[in-house]
């Protein structure tokens, strides 16, 4: 019953944020009559970093941040300027690590990570506000994010044995990734710099995974199992269009 109403509130969630994306990627398309500053400037990117990863496990499960990292392209269509904000959107086409270590917390140097590489694509609302041509802009970005894993590894460290463990967090070592495809919530904060030889920009980022990685039926060992991560990327891009 838990685990049910667990999906439920799940759903609900996606459904209000979806519907809520779609209408901030709606007002960056220049549909609306009112603005009257429009604009049209296409910018391809780069950006790489480092994820900070864990997952969302119920029974849960102690855990130290993973290390990973992350890299990609982006596409950005600026459509608008409303005010002050400039208004765009975001595609973009990454590379990421993912997945949790295991705290054992009991000083032997006993360990066990998993690391999940996923493609991932974040469809992104682009909100700035600063100078267009040189200078300095500080932007959000928003949106679903949808990702497909595309392989996983395991390490184990020092002379513990699985059947070792607390019962209710053993059946995860070993354990086949039941679903590989991966949808979520990213948004991030972060500074540009607008310079004659192209636009650099550093930026912070938070993913939050509403789909589980392990079969959560009531017959299964885990109602939970979502992925986590706090992302730190430096990027560069140039106009095209």
């Amino acid at each position: 019953m838990q685990g049910r109403r667990d999906r439920k509130n799940r759903g609900n969630i996606i459904r209000k944020y979806l519907l809520t994306s779609i209408f901030l990627l709606f007002i960056t398309t220049g549909v609306n009559a009112q603005i009257e500053q429009p604009r049209r400037v296409l910018e391809i990117g780069i950006a790489g970093g480092l994820n900070l990863n864990k997952m969302d496990f119920q029974p849960t499960i102690r855990q130290k941040l993973l290390n990973g990292a992350n890299g990609g392209v982006s596409l950005r269509y600026t459509s608008e300027k409303y005010f002050s904000m400039i208004c765009a959107a975001q595609l973009e086409v990454n590379f990421a690590q993912r997945g949790w270590e295991e705290d054992f917390d009991d000083g032997t140097g006993n360990s066990y990570s998993r690391t999940l590489n996923y493609i991932e694509i974040p469809l992104l609302a682009h909100l700035s506000w600063g100078k267009e041509e040189r200078g300095f802009q500080f932007f959000i970005n928003g949106g679903p994010q949808f990702g497909f894993c595309i392989g996983d590894s395991e390490e184990y460290k020092g002379s513990w044995k699985p059947e070792e463990r607390p019962t209710s967090i053993r059946p995860v070592y070993g354990k086949e990734i039941y679903n590989t495809f991966d949808y979520g919530i990213v948004g991030g904060l972060g500074v540009e710099l607008k310079t004659k030889a192209g636009n650099f920009f550093v930026e912070g980022r938070y993913y939050y995974g509403l789909s589980d990685i392990f079969n959560n039926s009531k017959t299964d060992d885990f109602g939970r199992s979502a992925n986590q991560t706090i992302s730190v990327r430096l990027g560069y891009s140039i106009r095209i269009l």
